[in-house]
């Protein structure tokens, strides 16, 4: 494949959420996948295969689901590191590093896949603006959801 077409299918992606709560109490809720349905509305299902791998599906606004298996690369509690790689749907990796910020905590998120999802992939130019605002909408959302989760107490 040419690389020129690699690159239709790849995103690279970097959300920094800014959290009223501390490190550790965030860093205990996203450690924690299974719970993502609960709070984060376009993480429709997570199963757990073992201690450091599962299956989730997700579905933002277009009318798509993707669904990846996920396995644990990085957990460090004392650096505020959760890195996971997927496969399926998507393939590469995706990372939250979790540290003090401005009253409370800085979550950042970054994500670097290729769509391996055949539809997706054939709708790669002319769906890539609309795939973007997508996935912003599912970070916007998420933090939406992480806020009133961690306002629970």
């Amino acid at each position: 494949m040419p690389d020129w077409s690699r690159g239709l299918h790849r995103y690279r992606f970097r959300s920094v959420w800014l959290l009223n709560a501390p490190p550790a109490v965030v860093y205990a809720v996203l450690e924690r996948a299974e719970t993502y349905p609960r709070w984060w509305p376009q993480v429709r299902e997570v199963a757990l295969l073992d201690a450091t791998s599962g299956t989730a599906r997700f579905r933002s606004l277009l009318p798509y689901d993707l669904r990846v298996v996920v396995s644990e690369r990085v957990r460090d509690p004392g650096a505020g590191v959760l890195e996971m790689e997927m496969r399926g749907d998507l393939a590469g990796w995706a990372r939250w590093t979790v540290v003090p910020g401005a009253g409370g905590t800085r979550a950042v998120f970054e994500q670097d896949v290729e769509v391996c999802k055949p539809l997706l992939r054939r709708f790669a130019l002319l769906g890539r603006p609309l795939f973007l605002a997508n996935h912003a909408l599912m970070m916007r959302a998420g933090r939406r959801g992480l806020v009133a989760w961690l306002a629970r107490g």
